[in-house]
């Protein structure tokens, strides 16, 4: 794709449904009439926010300094912080519609793109119209991080912004820009990997406690068995925001691939023998930011982490998670009759005996005759009825068969659009591992109930067939083992 396709389409954004440049060079290039538009007229704000609105544009002041700007920014800051949520909301319009791009600026930058498309000034025009691309906006979040504690103002104020964007599309512009610049502000390049273990300063550790977000810290005690001699636990970190891990890893080193959460929770467990270790198992990935939804930290810490466990551990050979099937029991609970109606009449008539289904005998004892019997066949609502007992379920039980299968399903089968419907297979397929087994039972608490049943999954990263799984899975493939291949129901 030539570097025009990526200009013509920030431009159909701006300025709407017209017609693009075709991106063939050319020196006969027919120039087309320019496009005609409206001058972007903004309302006058209310007189309570035309201070706010001159604090701001004297902030992007072209004529002061970014000392200068970050010094009013970080004099903005502290006032926005005494708001009411109301007038934080105005505040948030005041940035995403007062300061876009000009449109006119930005019209004509790309007529000349157009009309030099093929020439020699073709470079020129192309430099002029990404800098009319660059909006009063962008100026101006760049100067609220230049301060000391400015990135976490922005950082907060798109966490503020995320949860009002279904309800006001006017707030969209000043999130793009948001995580466009974060994007950038936060690649890998820019973090510090860090191990955190039980000699970090406290404030730090107790930051573990705060976003843990797939197992619950429940005591002091819970986290320092997290952080024991078998574990380890590593974060990325931002020089901006130095005593907040952007995102964070718990790892169990173990000898084999784990199959429940319990014993890896259980504080009065032996540590193992971490010399003889040749499993790692990652149990808990939370990011911890809200304001950075979008930017991807995962796929870069995983790897970093599995680079340095090798150099620290020469004996460990299989990396691997157990994870949580988040999604499941909303999706089973969904489609079930659709699972059902796959089912087969033998299939069926186990899983009635399974329930205590009986034959009806309808013999009628006055007459002395048999009629055909009937079976009372289970149906799929029977079945989520008892779903809550699934736990008692013991290994040959056709109704555990049957939600393991319905399990499998999920993961190896249901998509949104193009990718996996679960969000947690989404991260780690894409991260190349794959679905290598399911675990029943493997998460017995409350929380692990209302989401899968109490069901698990581990991921596997076989590091010499990564980039094998992820062209698998962009061409509409899910990677999964055999056995749970096996599994899956093969839905129409």
């Amino acid at each position: 794709m030539r570097a025009g396709a990526w200009l013509q389409n920030s431009v159909q954004r701006l300025l709407g449904n017209v017609g693009a440049a075709s991106a063939k060079p050319s020196t006969t290039q027919e120039s087309k009439p320019p496009t005609v538009l409206a001058p972007r007229v903004l309302p006058v704000p209310p007189r309570a926010l035309r201070k706010p609105l001159l604090h701001l544009q004297s902030i992007v002041d072209t004529k002061v300094s970014e000392v200068e700007g970050g010094r009013r920014a970080e004099s903005f800051s502290i006032w926005y912080a005494g708001l009411e949520q109301a007038n934080k909301e105005e505040v948030w319009l005041l940035m995403s519609e007062y300061f876009g791009p000009d449109v006119t600026e930005v019209s004509g930058a790309r007529q000349a793109y157009e009309e030099a498309l093929g020439t020699a000034d073709e470079g020129t025009a192309e430099i002029r119209l990404r800098r009319s691309l660059i909006s009063p906006r962008t100026r101006l979040l760049q100067r609220f991080a230049a301060y000391s504690g400015g990135m976490r103002f922005l950082v907060d104020l798109r966490a503020q912004i995320l949860p009002h964007l279904k309800s006001n599309k006017r707030l969209v512009a000043l999130d793009a820009e948001l995580e466009q610049l974060f994007s950038t502000w936060f690649d890998v390049a820019f973090l510090e990997l860090r191990r955190l273990s039980w000699d970090s300063p406290a404030s730090l550790v107790e930051k573990l406690i705060q976003y843990e977000a797939v197992h619950d810290i429940r005591s002091w005690g819970d986290l320092k068995n997290r952080l024991d001699s078998d574990r380890r636990c590593y974060g990325f970190f931002h020089p901006s925001l130095p005593n907040e891990p952007l995102i964070f890893v718990e790892v169990a080193l173990l000898n084999d691939i784990a199959d429940s959460i319990t014993p890896l929770l259980d504080e009065s467990a032996a540590a193992q023998d971490i010399k003889k270790s040749t499993v790692a198992i990652f149990y808990s990935i939370s990011n911890t930011q809200t304001g950075l939804k979008g930017v991807s930290f995962g796929d870069s810490l995983i790897k970093r982490v599995v680079q340095v466990l090798k150099d620290e551990f020469i004996k460990l050979r299989v990396f691997a998670t157990l994870s949580p099937i988040p999604g499941f029991r909303t999706w089973a609970t969904k489609n079930i009759e659709e699972l059902w109606s796959h089912l087969d009449a033998k299939e069926l008539a186990a899983l009635g005996r399974a329930m205590g289904k009986e034959l009806k005998d309808d013999k009628d004892p006055k007459e002395g005759k048999d009629t055909k019997a009937v079976k009372e066949l289970p149906t799929a609502q029977d079945f989520l009825a008892i779903s809550e007992q699934a736990l008692t379920w013991d290994e040959k039980s056709p109704l555990r068969i049957f939600m393991t299968r319905c399990a499998a399903t999920y993961l190896g089968a249901s998509k949104v659009g193009s990718s996996p419907a679960d969000a947690v297979a989404r991260f780690h397929l894409s991260n190349g591992a794959r679905i290598e087994r399911l675990n029943w039972g493997a998460d017995p608490s409350t929380k692990g109930m209302r989401q899968s049943w109490g069901l698990m999954v581990n991921y596997l990263y076989d590091l010499k067939r990564l980039d094998k799984h992820r062209r698998a899975l962009n061409a509409g493939s899910i990677p999964a083992s055999p056995a749970v291949e096996d599994l899956i129901i093969k839905l129409k």
